[in-house]
């Protein structure tokens, strides 16, 4: 069995500032460590449900946090961008049997992580066929189109809310909640001691039940926080002008959207 796991670092427990999200910031390699422990975590419950191999996505900022030297045997890491569509869920195919997102966090217009956001922050808000996306839904939908089920997500609060409004059947964890410009978290040893039995309880069950089916057709909404970015995105093929900050995009194939993404973000 091969596992999939990509991990962000805005929904580790314990992180609560950009400051400890950025690689120059105070705090940073306290975070990085955390980050490193939580994945390790999910390797280990992998390990213990039978997974023979764990391929993980760095998937925050440089694409370059976790501390490889604490990796176990047979993990393999991928680190950096390669400018791939599949972006944070890169090297994800049909031969993986489930993946995990790991520290991840709510879009902008939840109030569940001082840290919210989605992809990018010079952006308002990113929709999908009307409804408020977040990197979780979009990288489930894009384990979706691979066939591939989401078993596992660790995050805020809200985000581990919207997982199970997709599919009852994702096992979830919450490690913080948000406050205002705050977040209350779990002990890091608490959080990482869950989504090890988590990992290893979700594998064991019948992953088929986590299954996301795609929707037929995608209508795309991205509101920039300047007209100028949205101005520059207009110019994609298939792309059209909403109001003087917003873009529009149609398709029913959802490659074509995270194509889209990767150019214009």
């Amino acid at each position: 069995m091969k596992v999939y796991i990509s991990a962000d670092i805005e929904g580790i427990a314990g992180v609560s500032h950009w400051e400890e999200a950025s690689g120059t910031g105070y705090g940073y390699q306290e975070s990085r460590q955390l980050m490193t422990q939580e994945v390790l975590a999910a390797c280990q419950g992998a390990f213990e449900a039978g997974a023979e191999e764990v391929v993980i996505k760095d998937a925050h900022a440089s694409g370059r946090n976790i501390i490889t030297s604490q990796l176990p045997e047979k993990v393999r890491i991928v680190r950096g961008w390669s400018g791939h569509p599949f972006a944070m869920m890169q090297e994800l195919d049909d031969s993986f049997a489930a993946a995990m997102l790991i520290g991840y966090h709510c879009s902008s217009v939840k109030e569940s992580n001082p840290l919210a956001h989605t992809l990018k922050t010079k952006i308002d808000h990113l929709k999908i066929n009307g409804h408020f996306a977040s990197e979780f839904l979009l990288n489930a939908y894009t384990a979706a189109m691979v066939k591939v089920p989401v078993v596992l997500l660790s995050g805020d609060a809200a985000i581990c809310e919207e997982a199970k409004d997709l599919n009852k059947n994702i096992h979830t964890f919450k490690v913080s909640r948000g406050c205002g410009a705050s977040s209350m978290s779990l002990s890091p040893r608490q959080a990482c001691r869950e989504i090890q039995e988590g990992a290893s309880t979700a594998l064991k069950t019948d992953i088929s039940q986590c299954r996301i089916d795609l929707p037929e057709y995608f209508e795309i909404e991205i509101k920039f926080n300047d007209p100028t970015s949205a101005y520059r995105a207009s110019f994609y093929p298939g792309v059209k002008k909403g109001d003087a900050q917003t873009v529009l995009f149609e398709t029913e194939d959802y490659f074509d959207v995270l194509r889209m993404l990767i150019f214009i973000l």
